[in-house]
């Protein structure tokens, strides 16, 4: 069975249709990656003590650059007259179809997140960056969980009696 030439463009379609969910972004507070299942993770909790805007640099994994470059190479394979006329227009479609591709990965895999500063019940300090999907603000108290990553996530823990906790107006007060 031979396939037609007009197959190669649909296949090259398909091609990106599969491999572009693979740049989207994944440093989000309630993703996990398929080796992080059933890996246990330390909890903790603490209190956001600051906030700040921060860009999320695109990445560029290959996905979106070979992925281009393979469909760029076979649409333009289907160009021209001779065999010559093919090969240079699969080499000028894959030159081009893996920088539009790297483009693309790198656009879809950028980004704003948050940098949370947290403020731990158990001593100390420390910074995570990912997206605020549940909207957390300075003052909220986290759970923070240690798995493949750190992730922060709204707590219904109080925090401990005697704690000291940051009012609105940014003086530090003793709990009672």
């Amino acid at each position: 069975m031979t396939r037609s030439p007009r197959f190669l463009p649909l296949a090259a379609a398909l091609a990106l249709v599969v491999a572009v969910p693979a740049c989207a972004p994944s440093n989000t507070g309630s993703t996990v990656s398929a080796s992080g299942m059933g890996v246990a993770a330390a909890v903790s909790h603490g209190t956001i003590v600051s906030t700040r805007q921060v860009q999320v640099e695109g990445r560029s994994g290959g996905v979106g650059g070979v992925g281009g470059a393979v469909a760029g190479g076979l649409v333009g394979s289907t160009i021209g007259g001779d065999w010559r006329a093919q090969m240079l227009a699969g080499v000028g479609g894959a030159l081009v179809g893996g920088l539009v591709g790297s483009t693309a990965e790198r656009s879809l895999s950028s980004g704003t997140a948050t940098a949370f500063t947290v403020r731990e019940d158990r001593g100390g300090e420390f910074e995570v960056v990912q997206t605020n999907e549940e909207g957390l603000q300075v003052g909220d108290r986290v759970q923070i969980s240690r798995g493949d990553r750190v992730r922060l996530s709204r707590s219904t823990t109080p925090p401990p009696a005697g704690s000291t906790h940051t009012n609105d107006s940014g003086a530090s007060q003793q709990r009672r």
